[in-house]
């Protein structure tokens, strides 16, 4: 997985970018699969084949546009059959899932926010958002962009079930594992979450720009995976 994230960060060319990331994600999803068949053979558990729980760390309390980062971790994490917790002010996020499940997403997330604040400057930079102001539009441009993303995402993990679940070559009983570790997941969840209320993405106060938009959503079109250096603020740190 590390190995084409590296690829699709090498390439200038958008389209090897998208198939790289789709690779990743497939694999992502198959090693996922192929972890839970093996547990649901396992007689006895070690305490990094049961679901856990961390705590995301997002920005800084204070911090403008924090919700479309949790957005875009909400949507790589949903791909990947973790559940998240939201805090009231978008500082940091409680992740559900096994612990495979939550490296992928973390991994995906680490590349992704650099990347979308990154095309979001480059955008604002051209001026093209005028006369809409400067926060609305990344707002809205990271909103579609984190959108995107997770349909793309989305879409790559089906890909990859319906392939383990479907093929000649699928190990017996894929889809029973599939469904007990959905189980065990929910359950895991509705016993460690603390919860209260729902969490949205956007707010009315925020405006709304169609240009933004069209423009993030492009951008998360183009998106490419791999390590890429740190933003001040924008990529989050790990801890359990």
């Amino acid at each position: 997985i590390a190995a084409l994230l590296r690829q699709a960060e090498g390439t200038d060319n958008a389209h090897e970018a998208e198939a790289f990331m789709a690779a990743a994600q497939r694999l992502a999803t198959a090693t996922s699969i192929d972890l839970a068949v093996a547990r649901a053979h396992a007689t006895a558990r070690t305490a990094a084949q049961v679901p856990a729980q961390r705590t995301i760390t997002i920005g800084e309390p204070g911090s403008r546009g924090l919700r479309t980062y949790v957005q875009l971790f909400a949507v790589i994490a949903a791909a990947n059959d973790v559940r998240c917790d939201v805090a009231s002010n978008s500082t940091f996020v409680y992740a559900y899932g096994f612990p495979e499940d939550i490296d992928t997403t973390h991994a995906l997330y680490a590349s992704l926010v650099v990347q979308m604040v990154r095309s979001c400057d480059a955008y604002l930079a051209t001026g093209a958002h005028r006369p809409t102001p400067t926060i609305t539009a990344r707002l809205n441009f990271q909103l579609a962009f984190g959108s995107r993303i997770g349909k793309r995402l989305a879409e790559a993990r089906d890909d990859a079930k319906r392939e383990a679940t479907n093929s000649r070559s699928a190990a017996p009983g894929t889809a029973i594992a599939l469904r007990n570790k959905e189980v065990e997941l929910r359950d895991h969840y509705r016993t460690e979450s603390k919860a209260r209320g729902t969490w949205r993405a956007s707010s009315a106060s925020a405006g709304y720009s169609s240009a933004a938009r069209r423009a993030g959503d492009r951008a998360g079109k183009q998106a490419r995976l791999g390590a890429s250096p740190e933003l001040p603020g924008a990529r989050p740190r790990l801890s359990r």
